[in-house]
Protein backbone atom coordinates (compact mmCIF):
# COMPACT_ATOMS: atom_id res chain seq x y z
CA UNK A 1 0.00 0.00 0.00
CA UNK A 2 2.64 2.25 0.74
CA UNK A 3 4.26 2.00 -2.66
CA UNK A 4 1.26 2.42 -4.50
CA UNK A 5 0.86 5.70 -2.56
CA UNK A 6 4.25 6.61 -3.30
CA UNK A 7 3.64 6.07 -6.67
CA UNK A 8 0.80 8.31 -6.67
CA UNK A 9 2.75 10.65 -5.75
CA UNK A 10 5.45 10.65 -7.84
CA UNK A 11 3.10 10.76 -10.82
CA UNK A 12 1.19 13.81 -9.53
CA UNK A 13 4.48 16.04 -9.44
CA UNK A 14 5.29 14.53 -12.56
CA UNK A 15 1.79 16.12 -14.12
CA UNK A 16 2.88 19.00 -11.88
CA UNK A 17 6.61 19.46 -13.75
CA UNK A 18 4.94 19.08 -17.14
CA UNK A 19 1.91 21.59 -16.38
CA UNK A 20 4.25 23.73 -15.09
CA UNK A 21 6.92 23.44 -18.42
CA UNK A 22 4.00 23.56 -20.57
CA UNK A 23 2.97 26.76 -19.59
CA UNK A 24 6.58 28.08 -19.91
CA UNK A 25 6.76 27.01 -23.18
CA UNK A 26 3.61 28.76 -24.59
CA UNK A 27 5.15 32.19 -23.64
CA UNK A 28 7.13 34.85 -25.93
CA UNK A 29 9.64 32.64 -27.78
CA UNK A 30 8.29 29.55 -26.45
CA UNK A 31 7.92 25.95 -27.86
CA UNK A 32 4.39 26.19 -28.92
CA UNK A 33 3.83 29.78 -29.63
CA UNK A 34 2.34 29.97 -32.93
CA UNK A 35 4.16 33.00 -34.03
CA UNK A 36 6.92 30.56 -34.81
CA UNK A 37 5.33 28.48 -37.03
CA UNK A 38 6.48 27.80 -40.82
CA UNK A 39 9.41 29.96 -39.70
CA UNK A 40 13.20 29.46 -39.18
CA UNK A 41 13.78 29.75 -35.64
CA UNK A 42 17.39 31.38 -34.31
CA UNK A 43 17.87 30.37 -30.64
CA UNK A 44 19.34 32.60 -28.50
CA UNK A 45 20.51 32.29 -25.10
CA UNK A 46 21.78 35.25 -22.80
CA UNK A 47 22.15 35.22 -18.69
CA UNK A 48 19.87 36.61 -16.34
CA UNK A 49 20.90 40.31 -15.09
CA UNK A 50 17.72 42.08 -13.99
CA UNK A 51 14.73 42.50 -14.76
CA UNK A 52 14.84 45.90 -16.19
CA UNK A 53 17.32 44.04 -18.83
CA UNK A 54 14.97 40.98 -19.28
CA UNK A 55 11.99 43.37 -20.15
CA UNK A 56 14.38 45.25 -22.77
CA UNK A 57 15.84 42.02 -24.85
CA UNK A 58 11.60 41.33 -25.13
CA UNK A 59 10.88 44.48 -25.75
CA UNK A 60 13.36 44.82 -29.29
CA UNK A 61 13.15 40.85 -29.68
CA UNK A 62 9.40 41.19 -29.84
CA UNK A 63 9.89 44.35 -32.50
CA UNK A 64 12.07 42.22 -34.54
CA UNK A 65 10.18 39.12 -34.79
CA UNK A 66 7.11 41.10 -35.81
CA UNK A 67 9.28 42.52 -38.74
CA UNK A 68 10.71 39.22 -39.99
CA UNK A 69 8.47 37.20 -42.32
CA UNK A 70 10.58 33.96 -42.62
CA UNK A 71 12.44 33.67 -39.05
CA UNK A 72 12.09 33.92 -35.39
CA UNK A 73 14.41 34.45 -32.97
CA UNK A 74 13.59 32.37 -29.47
CA UNK A 75 15.42 33.95 -26.47
CA UNK A 76 16.09 32.03 -23.22
CA UNK A 77 17.26 33.87 -20.32
CA UNK A 78 18.81 31.69 -18.02
CA UNK A 79 19.75 32.45 -14.31
CA UNK A 80 23.33 33.26 -13.60
CA UNK A 81 24.05 30.50 -11.43
CA UNK A 82 23.23 28.29 -13.96
CA UNK A 83 24.41 30.02 -16.86
CA UNK A 84 28.36 28.23 -17.08
CA UNK A 85 27.01 24.85 -16.89
CA UNK A 86 24.27 25.34 -19.22
CA UNK A 87 26.48 26.52 -21.55
CA UNK A 88 29.19 23.96 -21.05
CA UNK A 89 27.11 20.98 -21.12
CA UNK A 90 25.39 22.60 -24.27
CA UNK A 91 28.68 22.50 -26.13
CA UNK A 92 29.43 19.49 -25.32
CA UNK A 93 26.41 17.89 -26.86
CA UNK A 94 26.81 19.76 -29.76
CA UNK A 95 23.47 21.44 -28.56
CA UNK A 96 24.36 25.12 -28.43
CA UNK A 97 21.84 27.68 -29.53
CA UNK A 98 23.13 29.77 -32.62
CA UNK A 99 23.60 33.04 -30.32
CA UNK A 100 25.05 33.37 -27.26
CA UNK A 101 25.51 35.76 -25.11
CA UNK A 102 29.65 35.73 -24.68
CA UNK A 103 32.15 38.12 -22.14
CA UNK A 104 35.47 39.27 -23.80
CA UNK A 105 37.62 37.13 -22.55
CA UNK A 106 36.42 34.04 -23.33
CA UNK A 107 36.37 35.00 -27.46
CA UNK A 108 39.93 34.24 -29.03
CA UNK A 109 39.83 31.02 -27.41
CA UNK A 110 36.23 30.01 -27.95
CA UNK A 111 37.23 31.38 -31.85
CA UNK A 112 40.66 29.34 -31.99
CA UNK A 113 39.15 26.11 -31.06
CA UNK A 114 36.08 26.72 -33.75
CA UNK A 115 33.43 27.45 -30.88
CA UNK A 116 31.92 30.47 -32.53
CA UNK A 117 32.44 31.50 -35.56
CA UNK A 118 33.57 35.39 -37.82
CA UNK A 119 30.66 37.41 -38.77
CA UNK A 120 32.77 38.82 -41.25
CA UNK A 121 31.01 37.04 -44.43
CA UNK A 122 27.84 37.33 -42.88
CA UNK A 123 27.74 41.35 -42.00
CA UNK A 124 28.30 44.81 -42.99
CA UNK A 125 31.68 45.62 -42.61
CA UNK A 126 30.76 49.36 -41.77
CA UNK A 127 29.70 48.09 -38.34
CA UNK A 128 33.29 47.21 -37.19
CA UNK A 129 34.40 50.70 -38.25
CA UNK A 130 32.24 52.16 -35.90
CA UNK A 131 33.23 50.56 -32.55
CA UNK A 132 36.11 52.03 -30.19
CA UNK A 133 39.36 51.00 -31.55
CA UNK A 134 40.48 49.37 -28.05
CA UNK A 135 36.92 47.49 -27.72
CA UNK A 136 37.46 46.36 -31.43
CA UNK A 137 40.17 44.34 -30.62
CA UNK A 138 38.99 42.67 -28.14
CA UNK A 139 36.75 40.74 -30.70
CA UNK A 140 39.15 40.30 -33.00
CA UNK A 141 41.67 36.81 -34.06
CA UNK A 142 43.86 37.56 -37.03
CA UNK A 143 41.78 40.25 -38.63
CA UNK A 144 38.95 38.92 -38.20
CA UNK A 145 35.73 39.92 -35.80
CA UNK A 146 34.20 37.10 -33.85
CA UNK A 147 31.99 38.61 -31.72
CA UNK A 148 29.93 41.98 -31.69
CA UNK A 149 30.76 44.28 -28.62
CA UNK A 150 27.30 45.50 -26.96
CA UNK A 151 28.70 47.33 -24.20
CA UNK A 152 31.81 47.90 -21.54
CA UNK A 153 32.07 48.23 -17.70
CA UNK A 154 34.34 49.96 -15.95
CA UNK A 155 36.01 47.77 -13.49
CA UNK A 156 37.37 50.67 -11.15
CA UNK A 157 36.17 54.34 -10.59
CA UNK A 158 36.37 56.40 -7.48
CA UNK A 159 33.69 57.19 -5.86
CA UNK A 160 34.18 60.10 -2.96
CA UNK A 161 31.86 61.76 -0.55
CA UNK A 162 32.10 65.57 -0.89
CA UNK A 163 30.24 66.07 2.60
CA UNK A 164 33.03 63.96 4.16
CA UNK A 165 35.36 66.25 2.00
CA UNK A 166 34.40 69.40 2.96
CA UNK A 167 34.42 68.51 6.62
CA UNK A 168 37.80 67.20 6.25
CA UNK A 169 39.06 70.61 4.43
CA UNK A 170 39.11 69.05 1.25
CA UNK A 171 37.84 70.68 -1.66
CA UNK A 172 34.80 68.21 -2.95
CA UNK A 173 34.84 69.14 -6.42
CA UNK A 174 39.09 68.10 -6.69
CA UNK A 175 39.18 64.73 -6.03
CA UNK A 176 43.03 62.98 -5.47
CA UNK A 177 44.38 62.53 -8.80
CA UNK A 178 47.72 61.33 -7.96
CA UNK A 179 48.72 57.96 -5.41
CA UNK A 180 50.54 60.78 -3.06
CA UNK A 181 46.92 62.64 -2.89
CA UNK A 182 44.94 59.38 -2.63
CA UNK A 183 47.37 58.62 0.25
CA UNK A 184 47.03 62.28 1.75
CA UNK A 185 43.39 62.70 1.58
CA UNK A 186 42.19 58.94 3.09
CA UNK A 187 44.33 60.16 6.45
CA UNK A 188 42.76 62.95 6.67
CA UNK A 189 38.82 61.15 6.00
CA UNK A 190 39.40 58.62 8.27
CA UNK A 191 37.36 59.25 11.13
CA UNK A 192 36.47 56.81 13.73
CA UNK A 193 34.72 54.04 12.65
CA UNK A 194 34.51 56.03 9.10
CA UNK A 195 37.40 54.62 6.89
CA UNK A 196 39.03 56.62 3.93
CA UNK A 197 38.80 54.37 1.40
CA UNK A 198 37.29 50.58 0.82
CA UNK A 199 38.28 48.88 -2.45
CA UNK A 200 38.88 44.77 -3.60
CA UNK A 201 38.64 43.11 0.21
CA UNK A 202 39.76 39.17 -0.86
CA UNK A 203 41.99 37.23 -2.72
CA UNK A 204 39.71 36.71 -5.75
CA UNK A 205 38.49 40.39 -6.16
CA UNK A 206 41.93 41.63 -5.85
CA UNK A 207 42.56 39.08 -9.09
CA UNK A 208 40.55 40.76 -11.41
CA UNK A 209 39.90 44.05 -9.66
CA UNK A 210 43.17 45.32 -10.13
CA UNK A 211 43.87 43.92 -13.94
CA UNK A 212 43.31 47.82 -14.86
CA UNK A 213 46.03 49.16 -11.74
CA UNK A 214 48.84 46.64 -13.26
CA UNK A 215 47.73 48.07 -16.62
CA UNK A 216 48.06 51.79 -15.53
CA UNK A 217 51.37 51.14 -14.63
CA UNK A 218 52.63 49.46 -17.82
CA UNK A 219 52.91 45.80 -15.82
CA UNK A 220 52.15 42.36 -17.10
CA UNK A 221 52.54 39.34 -14.68
CA UNK A 222 53.37 36.79 -17.70
CA UNK A 223 55.54 37.62 -20.85
CA UNK A 224 52.90 37.99 -23.74
CA UNK A 225 54.47 34.53 -25.01
CA UNK A 226 53.25 32.95 -21.85
CA UNK A 227 56.67 31.86 -21.42
CA UNK A 228 57.75 32.95 -18.23
CA UNK A 229 57.15 35.33 -14.88
CA UNK A 230 57.45 39.27 -15.55
CA UNK A 231 56.13 40.37 -12.54
CA UNK A 232 59.40 40.43 -9.73
CA UNK A 233 60.06 44.28 -10.84
CA UNK A 234 59.57 47.62 -9.67
CA UNK A 235 56.29 48.23 -11.31
CA UNK A 236 54.61 45.48 -9.29
CA UNK A 237 56.84 46.97 -6.39
CA UNK A 238 54.55 50.57 -7.00
CA UNK A 239 51.46 48.88 -6.29
CA UNK A 240 51.87 46.25 -3.86
CA UNK A 241 53.40 49.32 -1.44
CA UNK A 242 50.82 51.48 -2.54
CA UNK A 243 47.90 48.86 -0.67
CA UNK A 244 50.25 47.90 1.94
CA UNK A 245 50.17 52.13 2.89
CA UNK A 246 46.99 52.31 2.89
CA UNK A 247 46.43 49.68 5.07
CA UNK A 248 49.05 50.34 7.42
CA UNK A 249 48.04 53.88 7.55
CA UNK A 250 44.66 53.17 8.90
CA UNK A 251 42.96 53.91 5.66
CA UNK A 252 41.54 50.93 4.54
CA UNK A 253 39.83 49.34 6.98
CA UNK A 254 40.99 46.30 8.68
CA UNK A 255 38.61 44.16 7.02
CA UNK A 256 36.61 44.66 4.15
CA UNK A 257 32.89 45.29 4.11
CA UNK A 258 30.94 43.54 1.75
CA UNK A 259 31.48 42.15 -1.50
CA UNK A 260 33.70 44.88 -4.06
CA UNK A 261 30.27 45.01 -6.13
CA UNK A 262 28.08 46.40 -3.46
CA UNK A 263 28.41 49.48 -3.00
CA UNK A 264 26.43 49.90 0.16
CA UNK A 265 29.11 50.44 2.85
CA UNK A 266 29.94 54.02 0.67
CA UNK A 267 26.03 54.62 0.19
CA UNK A 268 25.70 53.89 4.13
CA UNK A 269 28.62 56.70 4.84
CA UNK A 270 30.71 53.72 6.22
CA UNK A 271 33.77 54.94 4.07
CA UNK A 272 34.51 58.15 2.59
CA UNK A 273 35.80 57.03 -0.43
CA UNK A 274 35.32 53.53 -2.43
CA UNK A 275 37.01 51.85 -5.37
CA UNK A 276 34.51 50.61 -7.24
CA UNK A 277 33.04 49.97 -10.81
CA UNK A 278 30.51 51.51 -13.06
CA UNK A 279 27.84 49.22 -12.18
CA UNK A 280 27.12 50.92 -8.83
CA UNK A 281 26.23 53.88 -10.17
CA UNK A 282 22.95 51.79 -11.06
CA UNK A 283 22.85 50.72 -7.76
CA UNK A 284 22.92 54.31 -6.04
CA UNK A 285 20.69 55.66 -8.44
CA UNK A 286 18.47 52.94 -7.53
CA UNK A 287 18.28 52.37 -4.24
CA UNK A 288 20.10 55.37 -3.18
CA UNK A 289 18.42 58.55 -4.74
CA UNK A 290 18.33 60.99 -1.96
CA UNK A 291 22.43 60.68 -1.88
CA UNK A 292 22.93 61.64 -5.24
CA UNK A 293 23.95 65.39 -5.15
CA UNK A 294 26.40 64.45 -2.14
CA UNK A 295 28.51 61.99 -4.04
CA UNK A 296 30.99 62.21 -6.38
CA UNK A 297 32.72 60.08 -9.26
CA UNK A 298 36.07 60.58 -10.95
CA UNK A 299 38.76 59.02 -12.35
CA UNK A 300 41.05 56.57 -10.43
CA UNK A 301 44.41 58.20 -9.02
CA UNK A 302 47.33 57.25 -11.46
CA UNK A 303 51.10 57.51 -9.65
CA UNK A 304 51.72 60.86 -11.11
CA UNK A 305 48.36 61.86 -11.96
CA UNK A 306 48.26 61.70 -15.69
CA UNK A 307 45.11 60.17 -15.88
CA UNK A 308 45.42 59.66 -20.06
CA UNK A 309 46.70 56.20 -19.12
CA UNK A 310 44.51 52.63 -18.36
CA UNK A 311 42.60 52.87 -15.15
CA UNK A 312 40.32 49.78 -15.46
CA UNK A 313 39.24 46.94 -17.35
CA UNK A 314 36.88 46.44 -19.26
CA UNK A 315 34.27 43.75 -18.81
CA UNK A 316 31.48 43.43 -21.05
CA UNK A 317 28.94 40.91 -23.18
CA UNK A 318 29.25 40.42 -26.87
CA UNK A 319 27.04 38.73 -29.56
CA UNK A 320 28.59 35.69 -31.13
CA UNK A 321 27.00 32.62 -33.66
CA UNK A 322 27.87 28.91 -32.55
CA UNK A 323 30.31 27.46 -34.56
CA UNK A 324 27.59 24.34 -35.93
CA UNK A 325 24.72 26.87 -36.32
CA UNK A 326 22.55 26.06 -39.21
CA UNK A 327 21.37 29.48 -39.42
CA UNK A 328 24.48 31.79 -39.84
CA UNK A 329 23.47 34.48 -41.88
CA UNK A 330 19.72 35.11 -40.18
CA UNK A 331 22.04 34.69 -36.76
CA UNK A 332 23.89 37.09 -37.84
CA UNK A 333 21.19 39.27 -39.20
CA UNK A 334 19.63 39.95 -35.88
CA UNK A 335 23.08 40.93 -34.15
CA UNK A 336 23.51 43.40 -36.47
CA UNK A 337 19.99 44.90 -36.07
CA UNK A 338 19.99 44.30 -32.13
CA UNK A 339 23.56 45.58 -31.57
CA UNK A 340 25.13 47.92 -34.79
CA UNK A 341 21.66 49.01 -36.21
CA UNK A 342 19.26 51.64 -35.16
CA UNK A 343 21.40 53.03 -32.29
CA UNK A 344 17.73 54.14 -30.53
CA UNK A 345 18.07 50.19 -29.30
CA UNK A 346 21.51 50.68 -27.32
CA UNK A 347 19.85 54.07 -26.20
CA UNK A 348 17.45 52.90 -24.62
CA UNK A 349 19.08 50.61 -23.07
CA UNK A 350 22.10 52.74 -21.90
CA UNK A 351 19.82 55.55 -21.29
CA UNK A 352 16.41 53.93 -19.30
CA UNK A 353 17.73 50.33 -18.68
CA UNK A 354 21.05 51.10 -16.82
CA UNK A 355 20.72 54.52 -15.90
CA UNK A 356 24.11 54.95 -17.61
CA UNK A 357 25.92 52.95 -15.68
CA UNK A 358 27.22 50.75 -18.77
CA UNK A 359 29.20 52.46 -21.86
CA UNK A 360 28.69 52.48 -25.13
CA UNK A 361 31.21 50.75 -27.35
CA UNK A 362 30.00 52.51 -30.80
CA UNK A 363 30.81 55.54 -31.52
CA UNK A 364 27.73 56.80 -33.53
CA UNK A 365 25.61 55.64 -29.79
CA UNK A 366 27.79 58.06 -28.52
CA UNK A 367 27.47 61.00 -30.65
CA UNK A 368 23.56 60.36 -30.19
CA UNK A 369 23.65 60.27 -26.60
CA UNK A 370 25.89 63.44 -26.26
CA UNK A 371 23.08 65.29 -27.54
CA UNK A 372 20.38 64.04 -25.82
CA UNK A 373 19.21 66.28 -23.04
CA UNK A 374 19.68 63.62 -20.76
CA UNK A 375 22.50 61.92 -21.05
CA UNK A 376 24.55 65.09 -22.27
CA UNK A 377 23.43 66.61 -18.68
CA UNK A 378 24.64 63.92 -17.12
CA UNK A 379 28.05 64.19 -15.53
CA UNK A 380 29.24 61.00 -14.53
CA UNK A 381 28.57 59.41 -17.58
CA UNK A 382 30.29 62.23 -19.91
CA UNK A 383 33.37 61.61 -17.36
CA UNK A 384 33.37 57.55 -17.69
CA UNK A 385 33.01 57.68 -21.36
CA UNK A 386 35.48 60.49 -22.26
CA UNK A 387 37.93 59.98 -19.61
CA UNK A 388 37.95 56.16 -18.65
CA UNK A 389 36.54 54.05 -21.49
CA UNK A 390 38.76 54.93 -24.19
CA UNK A 391 42.18 54.33 -22.35
CA UNK A 392 40.84 51.34 -20.73
CA UNK A 393 41.97 47.39 -21.47
CA UNK A 394 40.67 44.31 -22.19
CA UNK A 395 40.18 41.89 -19.34
CA UNK A 396 43.53 39.38 -19.65
CA UNK A 397 43.07 35.77 -21.11
CA UNK A 398 45.78 34.00 -19.34
CA UNK A 399 44.54 31.87 -16.59
CA UNK A 400 43.33 32.52 -13.46
CA UNK A 401 45.84 31.35 -11.59
CA UNK A 402 48.36 33.72 -13.01
CA UNK A 403 45.78 36.27 -11.23
CA UNK A 404 45.68 34.78 -8.44
CA UNK A 405 49.67 34.39 -7.80
CA UNK A 406 49.32 38.32 -7.70
CA UNK A 407 46.41 38.39 -5.83
CA UNK A 408 48.23 35.88 -3.03
CA UNK A 409 51.26 38.67 -3.42
CA UNK A 410 49.14 41.23 -2.56
CA UNK A 411 47.62 39.81 0.44
CA UNK A 412 50.84 38.76 2.12
CA UNK A 413 52.19 42.30 1.70
CA UNK A 414 49.19 44.37 2.88
CA UNK A 415 47.65 41.75 5.20
CA UNK A 416 50.69 39.70 6.64
CA UNK A 417 53.15 42.63 6.29
CA UNK A 418 55.17 40.44 4.20
CA UNK A 419 58.36 41.97 2.68
CA UNK A 420 57.57 43.43 -1.02
CA UNK A 421 60.46 41.86 -2.69
CA UNK A 422 60.28 38.55 -1.30
CA UNK A 423 56.32 38.04 -2.40
CA UNK A 424 57.01 39.34 -5.67
CA UNK A 425 59.80 36.57 -5.66
CA UNK A 426 57.49 33.99 -4.12
CA UNK A 427 54.49 34.97 -7.44
CA UNK A 428 57.12 34.95 -9.59
CA UNK A 429 58.07 31.30 -8.83
CA UNK A 430 54.47 30.13 -8.64
CA UNK A 431 53.54 31.30 -11.90
CA UNK A 432 56.66 29.62 -13.77
CA UNK A 433 55.96 26.73 -11.93
CA UNK A 434 52.60 26.81 -13.32
CA UNK A 435 54.15 27.49 -16.79
CA UNK A 436 56.16 24.22 -16.48
CA UNK A 437 53.42 22.30 -15.13
CA UNK A 438 50.83 23.28 -17.64
CA UNK A 439 53.10 23.13 -20.90
CA UNK A 440 51.80 26.92 -21.24
CA UNK A 441 54.97 28.42 -23.07
CA UNK A 442 53.94 29.56 -26.28
CA UNK A 443 50.00 28.83 -25.73
CA UNK A 444 48.60 32.40 -26.16
CA UNK A 445 46.45 32.41 -28.97
CA UNK A 446 46.79 35.67 -29.49
CA UNK A 447 50.34 35.32 -30.54
CA UNK A 448 50.21 32.19 -32.66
Amino acid sequence: MKRKKHFIILIATLLFVSTILAACGDGPGGKNNPDMEGKTVINFWTPAWDEASEDWWNKWIDKYNKEQEDVYVKIEIIPGDAWDQRITAAQAAGTSPDITTMNYNKIVFSADQGKIVALDDYVDAAIFDDLYDNVRDFISVDGKHYAYPMLVEPSSLLFYNKEMFEKAGLDPNKPPKTWDELIEYGKKLKDGRISGLTAAGNTSELGWTHWGLQAMVGASPISDDWSEATINNEKYESLLNLWGTLYKEGIFPKQMPGPYTDIQPFAEGRTAMAINGSWAISQLRNDYPEILDNIGVAVLPTPDGNQDVPTASLGGWTLTIDGNSDHKEEAADFIQYMLAGDEEIMIDFFKNTTKFSKFAVRKSVDEVLAEDPEAKDDPWRKMIAEEVVPYAVAEPIYAWEISLAYANAMERVYLQGADVKKSLEQAEKEINDYIKTNDYAGTNPKQN
